[in-house]
């Protein structure tokens, strides 16, 4: 049992591993393209109007929720949450398919 344990928390670890790594190239990306839209941006009319800054706000939100769900900064995207929703909704199905429906 104690090893079913380790394995669990080993494959838990490497998931959240894998969900950070994701987000830093994710980060990467972004940083690096959004660079490539304000120089052409700067090219194309001089600041005249920063087109730029929509994709870069748009995209950033993106950026934002993955640090979010990476660094758990939020109670409700994670796998605790998610087994108790589960768990949750599974007692409320069996409660209404053993009873009464109506009541």
């Amino acid at each position: 049992m104690k090893d079913l344990d380790k394995e669990a928390k080993f494959l838990q670890a490497k998931e959240r591993v894998t969900c950070i790594k994701k987000f830093y190239t994710s980060l990467m990306f972004y940083l690096v393209f959004i660079g490539f839209l304000a120089a052409l941006n700067y090219y194309t009319n001089r600041w005249d109007y920063p087109w730029f800054l929509w994709a870069a706000f748009g995209w950033g939100i993106g950026i934002v929720i993955q640090a979010f769900k990476a660094f758990r900064w939020l109670p409700y995207m994670n796998k605790s949450w998610e087994e108790r929703k589960i768990k949750e909704f599974m007692d409320k199905d069996n409660d209404t398919s053993s009873g009464n429906r109506w009541s």
